[in-house]
């Protein structure tokens, strides 16, 4: 009330409540109404008629005791829920003195004061805590699925294909079951309590994630190997499921959590939280996808030295613990809100009784309504109804999206796995494979100012209406040439991978280890190769059942070799010309892949007429006899490592060659003198030699997608939302991410394509088609205002209240139809 007015206002004596209407809050009709002549005396008060909310307890005033009546439209606060019970009270008022006014302006002020948050600097305390539980809850969710998929292939031993399954059914399951979590804390347990529980839940998922990697749980012969891989299956699923179901189920609780703390009057700082929420979202995504593949990279293991994926696993877990305690330890200064019900519970059931209600009708006699949705007006209300309908019109535009996540979250699977075989080092820094997943989040803070700051604003100068649906459309479409150029860099790789042999054909190179050529005849084939001096040939194949012998010739002198060989492997054939005659021996490779994760294989053999002892690094190849070999051992790629040649009586040294990332090679010891060893190299498997930068376009040109893409989906989406039904579009939202990896599942097993990169244009290709599909669907939608139409609603439901008549005619209406 005017200041200036308020001595002219009466102070409420005693009320009683005369009647209750059904009314549309915020907008009520009040007024004042005089009292009936009096017997002779002293003039009667005046009564005041009050308006009062039953859902807030507040009571408005109808204006000062003085022609004409007031005929204002009190509102209650914004959060009052739209339909309500309106209590209208007769109240006998008498002249309100300054002392009263001062000691009701007193309790007021003791009230608002006792139910004020603790804050800092103007925002509520709670949300810090909220804010520290996001960033680590986001830690431990994206440094666990930075190394998944690489622990389903090297410590697991599945394929790629079956790694990128399991992968793509985990994330699948991530998105579905937010669902699950906004109908628990909506309809049963509140927000508080859900993000505890499924945070529990959480916590020992992550947990069981770090003690299923452990490679001594079940390395009983303590070879390296886990004897029980079922046991570290079974526990690695189980901790996928529990983490699945808490990282979901609080996705959409935390973010609104937070938003309730703040009160109405705090809109600015409520909009800054969620931006300091979402950057707490990137930052710990960032910082965990660069720790945890280094972590993963370091070699630990009580009995044996292995990849740490534990500890790759165990600080998430550690991460995931600490966000549980943060959130709990800002327990007594939450504003707990209690469970109001589920909106998309509402909207199913009215989506629910229309489609049954019209196949009850669907005869010809009844008569067609305009929308099908319309045959839920015998139950529900018109606004739901007409709500429920604008909801399904951007759930309809949503069909198509699904294939842009399927494209989109292959960063952590298919394109890690392309990482693999290429080479990382950048010259002072060796990026891990996994590690290449942070050029996203990077971008993202990059590009997502300059999209606001520079593209739009010029495409808006050259007068192009680049339309939300339009935006979204380019995105799908940046996404599809990613993938092509994805495809491009999968060709240059091929180029480098080495040809294996299949199951009936075997590989054979020669290594000459004596000063003279040697000539090589491959029979029945009769294949000649003439190898030069401590050189050595490249692999040659051979069918497995047709190779007899092998012939060797120094000169003159030849010698006939046997092959023993069998189908589906590499074999080494070393020869040399002594004193004694001719030595041919055929080894047996053992290697019938690329070494994994830009690793090298290293093995040596002895070109000195003694027994010599070799050690490369902290590895100890052993005793070595003359002109015999030692297996492959396994190096990391990049690096120079010292060689020491010993015998008995002296020892030399050397360092070895940095041999770049992802090959094999066979050292030769030519010689030992002078403490310095001489070596040759030959060359087994090539190494990575397509660079890990050339990811970086097609990174890049997929965040450019994503940017167009996601931010203004979002954005769409809640512009063309009912203001109650944004929370529909958001679990809507979540669910195409779900169907997107599912359709990751489907295409690759379907598909059978053995060439990487022909899958990668498979998904570029029906990307597009789907983009030519979501166009047209664009080009027909007409945007709404969901504000005007709602305000129509209210005018609406308004003109009802002033004729009841017309809504009780409504009513039989809707109840003939339903009898018909």
């Amino acid at each position: 009330m005017p200041d200036g007015r308020e001595g002219l206002w009466p102070r409420v004596v005693s009320c009683r409540v005369v009647s209750y209407r059904v009314l549309s809050c915020p907008i009520v009709s009040c007024g004042i109404v005089s009292p009936p002549p009096a017997a002779p005396g002293p003039p009667a008060p005046p009564r005041h008629l009050r308006c009062c909310c039953c859902c807030c307890g507040r009571c408005r005033g109808g204006g000062p005791v003085e022609p004409p009546l007031n005929a204002g439209r009190p509102r209650c606060p914004p959060s009052v829920p739209s339909r309500l019970f309106v209590r209208l009270s007769v109240c006998l008022s008498a002249p309100r003195s300054p002392r009263g006014r001062q000691q009701r302006a007193g309790t007021m002020a003791a009230k608002s004061k006792g139910s004020k948050q603790p804050g800092c600097f103007g925002y509520p305390l709670s949300i810090f805590f909220i804010v520290i539980n996001e960033f680590c809850e986001r830690f431990s969710y994206y440094g666990m699925r930075a190394v998944l998929v690489l622990y389903f292939k090297y410590f697991l031993r599945w394929d790629d294909n079956f790694s990128t399954a399991i992968y793509h059914t985990f994330v699948a399951l991530c998105y579905l079951t937010p669902i699950l979590g906004a109908l628990i804390a909506d309809s049963w347990l509140g927000k508080f309590k859900t993000i505890v529980s499924l945070s529990i839940v959480y916590t020992i998922g992550q947990a069981v994630m770090a003690v299923s990697s452990i490679n001594d749980l079940t390395d009983h012969n303590r070879d390296g190997a886990p004897d029980s891989i079922a046991t570290h299956i079974a526990l690695s699923m189980t901790g996928l499921i529990l983490i699945a179901l808490g990282t979901g189920g609080i996705k959409p609780c935390v973010s609104a959590f937070g938003g309730d703390q703040f009160e109405d009057h705090q809109e600015k700082q409520r909009s800054r939280f969620f931006s300091l929420f979402y950057l707490a979202i990137n930052a710990g995504s960032l910082i965990s996808t660069v720790i945890t593949p280094i972590l993963r990279a370091q070699q630990c293991g009580i009995h044996s030295k292995q990849q740490c994926y534990p500890l790759a696993f165990g600080v998430p877990a550690a991460l995931m613990a600490v966000s549980l305690i943060v959130f709990v330890i800002g327990s007594g200064m939450y504003k707990k809100v209690q469970p109001q019900g589920n909106i998309m519970v509402q909207v199913c059931k009215c989506i629910g009784f229309a489609i049954k209600n019209r196949f009850r009708h669907r005869s010809k006699a009844y008569p067609k309504r305009e929308h099908w949705l319309d045959w839920a007006s015998e139950k529900y209300s018109k606004r739901l109804i007409t709500q429920t309908k604008m909801v399904l019109k951007v759930l309809f535009l949503y069909i198509p999206l699904p294939m842009f996540w399927a494209l989109f979250d292959q960063q952590g699977s298919r394109w890690t796995l392309q990482a693999t075989t290429m080479d990382g080092n950048f010259g002072a820094i060796q990026i891990q494979p996994d590690q290449m997943q942070t050029v996203n989040p990077i971008l993202i803070v990059i590009m997502v100012p300059i999209m606001d700051a520079v593209i739009y604003p010029l495409i808006k100068k050259c007068k192009i209406n680049f339309t939300p649906l339009r935006k979204i459309t380019v995105g799908m479409f940046l996404a599809g040439l990613a993938f092509i150029a994805a495809a491009l860099v999968q060709l240059q790789i091929d180029k480098t991978l080495p040809v294996f042999p299949a199951s009936g054909q075997s590989q054979i190179k020669t290594i000459n280890l004596g000063a003279d050529n040697a000539r090589v005849t491959f029979l029945p084939q009769n294949v000649n190769v003439t190898v030069e001096p401590l050189h050595g040939t490249d692999y040659r194949t051979f069918e497995t059942s047709q190779l007899q012998h092998v012939v060797v010739a120094y000169g003159s002198n030849n010698t006939t070799l046997n092959a023993p060989i069998t189908g589906g492997e590499r074999y080494t054939l070393t020869v040399k010309n002594t004193v004694s005659g001719i030595d041919a021996q055929l080894l047996f490779d053992n290697v019938t892949s690329k070494p994994e994760e830009g690793k090298n294989l290293i093995r040596f053999i002895n070109n000195l007429p003694w027994t010599v002892n070799v050690t490369m690094g902290g590895a100890d190849f052993g005793e070595l006899t003359t002109l015999s070999a030692t297996n492959y051992s396994v190096f990391s790629g990049g690096r120079t490592d010292k060689i020491v040649v010993s015998t008995n009586a002296d020892s030399c040294t050397a360092t070895s060659n940095s041999l770049g990332f992802g090959g094999a090679y066979t050292i030769i010891i030519n010689e030992c003198s002078g403490n310095v060893a001489a070596l040759n190299y030959s060359q087994d498997i090539p190494p990575n030699t397509v660079h890990m930068a050339w990811q970086i376009p097609q990174y890049f040109i997929l965040t450019c997608g994503e940017v167009v893409f996601s931010v203004t989906g979002l954005e769409f989406s809640y512009s063309q939302a009912p203001s109650n039904m944004k929370s529909v579009l958001q679990a809507g939202w979540l669910l195409t991410v779900a169907v997107g990896n599912i359709i990751v599942l489907i295409v690759a097993g379907a598909s059978k394509l053995s060439q990487q990169w022909a899958e990668y244009v498979l998904f570029a290709a029906l990307l597009f088609a789907v983009c030519i599909i979501f166009s047209i669907m664009a080009y027909f939608y007409t945007y709404i205002d969901p504000n005007e139409i709602e305000a129509q609603l209210d005018e609406e439901e308004k003109q009802v209240k002033k004729d009841p008549d017309l809504q009780e005619k409504e009513e039989k209406e809707a109840e003939a139809v339903s009898r018909m």
